[in-house]
């Protein structure tokens, strides 16, 4: 008993070295990207140009993940693969300081969400064996917590950083520090837990095996979920255009929705231990009003929509990943993994593009594709539980 014990406060404190990394992380690249739009146009990028560096990085940042997490899964190699996309991912941001050309600056933008391509596969399966032994769903969820806690922070620490009189280059250079202490607790955990997939027990029983079936079913859940779920661009674009809402109000509204994000994967990953993938189902359900309160009702329902948002996703960024933990064997975690991440990120910009045409159509229109996407990858969610509980 006191051997398990020992062995759970091990994962424990993996997963909080991780999760300290990940705040840090999101300290440097989060700050960075609340204004690289700002500083590619402030060198003479056009609006095509920021766009293109945008939908670029997006692309690379999700689909590279396919190709790392099979390579993590097949190498085994899933320290180095994260210790180099954090490299990349973190150095790539200080280093937009000394960028005096767009396309330099564009060139760095794309390396930064390359290098969080590479990582985040093989990060996350070795989060999943720590995992494994705390509940799956309060690791990720604690681990998505001190995520968000960078996530706030780094554009605060940038906007104060302007604020105050410095220029871009003062901006990107400070998040030279929270790049530099992610790097330092990365090693940390790397010299402390050399083979954090020891943490899990291992199957005395092991057969290679694929992909079962409730996670294919979850997969494209997952897809349904993501196309339908707005982007925060599309609802600041709309708060700002047709409410009339200044933009330091539009920030402080992402802040309030980033806190409920926190909150929201602490909660659900807690529920996830307890009730299962069924959460997601619920989680589904309750963000989908989101859409008509912001969109539709506006005014005094706007908060609570924005809130709404947020919740869901929280639990989208604990659950979906403490799911895929309890769906995909050990052995191939890297690889389904690599998967959600892709599939995730390709129809969430599907689904973003697509609102975005539906916006300057028909706002009925783009409520009704939301609200219909989120009950459908509901009922997917509750599809996938019952294929789970049936042994597919």
């Amino acid at each position: 008993m006191a051997e398990g014990a020992g062995f759970r406060n091990r994962a424990f404190r993996f997963i909080v070295l991780l999760g300290l990394v990940s705040l840090f992380a999101d300290m440097a690249y989060e700050g960075a990207r609340a204004i690289s739009g700002p500083f590619l146009g402030a060198l003479g990028a056009s609006g095509a140009a920021v766009g293109t560096v945008a939908g670029l990085g997006e692309l690379f940042g999700y689909l590279l993940r396919l190709g790392a997490g099979y390579l993590a899964d097949r190498t085994r190699r899933y320290w180095p693969l994260t210790i180099v996309g954090y490299a990349l991912n973190l150095l790539s941001v200080p280093a937009l300081a000394l960028a005096s050309r767009w396309e330099v600056a564009g060139g760095l933008i794309l390396a930064e969400r390359t290098g969080k391509a590479i990582r985040t596969p093989a990060r996350d399966a070795m989060l999943s064996h720590a995992a494994r032994l705390t509940g799956v769903g309060r690791g990720f969820g604690l681990h998505e917590a001190l995520d968000q806690v960078g996530a706030i922070t780094g554009p605060l620490l940038v906007s104060g950083l302007l604020a105050v009189g410095g220029d871009y280059q003062v901006a990107f250079g400070a998040l030279l520090l929270p790049a530099l202490a992610a790097l330092s607790l990365l090693m940390t955990a790397r010299l402390a837990f050399p083979r954090p997939q020891e943490l899990e027990p291992q199957r005395l029983d092991f057969k290679p095996q694929g992909l079962p079936s409730a996670f294919w079913v979850y997969l494209l859940a997952v897809g349904l979920l993501a196309a339908g779920y707005a982007d925060f661009a599309l609802v600041g674009y709309h708060l700002g255009r047709s409410e009339k809402m200044p933009p330091e109000t539009v920030a402080i509204l992402y802040g309030l929705a980033m806190g409920a994000d926190a909150a929201a994967a602490l909660l659900f990953g807690y529920l996830f231990d307890r009730l299962g993938l069924g959460v997601l189902t619920w989680s589904s359900a309750l963000a989908a009003p989101f859409a008509p309160l912001i969109f539709g009702l506006g005014g005094p329902f706007i908060l609570p929509g924005v809130l709404l948002w947020g919740v869901g996703l929280g639990a989208q960024e604990s659950v979906m990943r403490a799911a895929v933990a309890q769906l995909a064997p050990a052995e191939q975690r890297g690889t389904a993994y690599g998967l959600l991440n892709a599939g995730y990120g390709l129809m969430w910009l599907a689904g973003s593009a697509l609102m975005g045409l539906l916006y300057d159509v028909s706002l009925s229109w783009l409520i009704a594709f939301s609200v219909a996407t989120q009950l459908g990858a509901a009922a997917g969610f509750a599809l996938a539980a019952q294929t789970t509980r049936l042994g597919g």
